[in-house]
């Protein structure tokens, strides 16, 4: 059966980048191979309730609809981390269950008489198409998105380069206040289990300690160099916090127990160092949490760019019938990915690696020794 209809969803955590992928892709689909493309609203939300947020929901897309969304943040057709159809939240009984419902999204994709789907997103989001495919939807191909930059399968995902520059520039700014009142600034950036983002925007910002989630920290050894920083006459310091660093022996920290249908909230990462190092050092120790400000905005270049390559080659993989796999960043090509590997390999900082050695040289601690 040759290919007439395509969907597009994206699904987990928004970020800069998305809206230059489905541009391409939509641009691609229709210019190049004519086909029909199907926006699917709040990733699978649209295919497990045909009628989800009628009327502004799933919509038909189009070269004008798209033509002018490169340098949007966020993404034009929604997205969720709660639209699991393998583990979908349900009430029964007056109480709530994770249930799996995706024969009901099979019946309903094959209803709007849908050909087959890019999905854009993350690990989850690519575990879920694999699954997807198992299960009798078996033309995917994926888009890798995710600021934490966690995706083995791929040197880069777009996202990734933008937040790391919001988060630099907030650096910047907090070092100036930090100088001007000889304070310590705690810096809480995004990372649940990789600590990209706050190495890479730590090192690019100046910061004097990065505490990530692959390097447990101790309070003394960051206590101790802030004191000898004052000594030598520099009475300000700046710790880049990601949300997932832990200190040694120690959990992450949370807010409150996971909720059914989505991830475990991460919460107060920066706030307990803050209070650990309080009890160590007399001095004005305030912290800053950038939270979500790194997930919006209009996408770098580097991301435009990337983001357009993912998405047009995207719709080339479907046209060849290269079902199954993801697209890449390996070197300066983008390449197709098997899903297994893409959803299986998680990308985290390597502590003996090239980019922490080079931190280390600069004088920048971990807290760790």
């Amino acid at each position: 059966m040759d290919i007439k209809r395509i969907g597009i969803m994206t699904g987990g955590g928004d970020c800069p980048g998305l809206n230059p992928v489905i541009r391409a892709a939509v641009t691609t689909a229709i210019r190049v191979y004519g086909w029909e493309v199907l926006g699917i609203e709040d990733a699978f939300s649209g295919m497990i309730d045909l009628d989800y947020r009628s009327p502004h929901g799933n919509q038909w897309l189009t070269v004008d609809t798209v033509h002018d969304i490169l340098d949007r943040g966020g993404t034009i057709l929604g997205t969720s981390n709660k639209s699991d159809p393998f583990h979908y939240v349900v009430e029964r009984d007056g109480e709530k269950v994770e249930t799996d419902i995706f024969d009901q999204v099979l019946d309903n994709f094959r209803k709007v008489g849908l050909d087959a789907l890019i999905s854009i997103g993350g690990d989850g989001s690519m575990r879920i198409a694999r699954q997807a495919m198992a299960r009798g939807l078996t033309r995917i191909v994926g888009v890798p998105k995710t600021i934490d930059n966690d995706l083995g399968a791929t040197d880069y995902t777009f996202g990734f380069d933008s937040a790391v520059q919001v988060a630099t520039e907030a650096i910047d700014r907090l070092r100036d206040t930090a100088e001007s009142h000889d304070r310590v600034i705690l810096v809480e950036v995004m990372g649940r289990d990789a600590g990209w983002i706050a190495l890479h925007a730590g090192i690019a910002g100046g910061a004097q300690a990065i505490l990530i989630p692959e390097i447990p920290y101790r309070l003394a050894p960051i206590a101790d160099h802030i004191r000898q920083r004052r000594l030598d006459g520099h009475p300000y310091s700046i710790v880049v916090v990601a949300e997932g660093a832990k200190p040694g022996g120690g959990e992450v920290s949370t807010l409150g127990p996971r909720e059914l249908g989505a991830m475990r909230r991460l919460f107060g990462a920066a706030a307990r160092v803050a209070e650990g190092l309080g009890n160590l050092i007399e001095l004005d120790i305030r912290f800053t949490v950038l939270g979500h400000v790194q997930r919006g905005g209009s996408p770098s270049n580097f991301d435009r760019i990337l983001g357009t390559r993912f998405g047009e080659e995207a719709v080339h993989l479907l046209a060849r019938g290269d079902f199954g796999k993801m697209v890449a960043l390996r070197g300066t090509k983008i390449v197709a990915v098997p899903l297994d590997e893409a959803a299986s390999q998680q990308k985290l900082v390597d502590p003996g690696g090239q980019i922490v050695r080079a931190a280390r040289s600069l004088g920048i601690v971990f807290g760790d020794e």
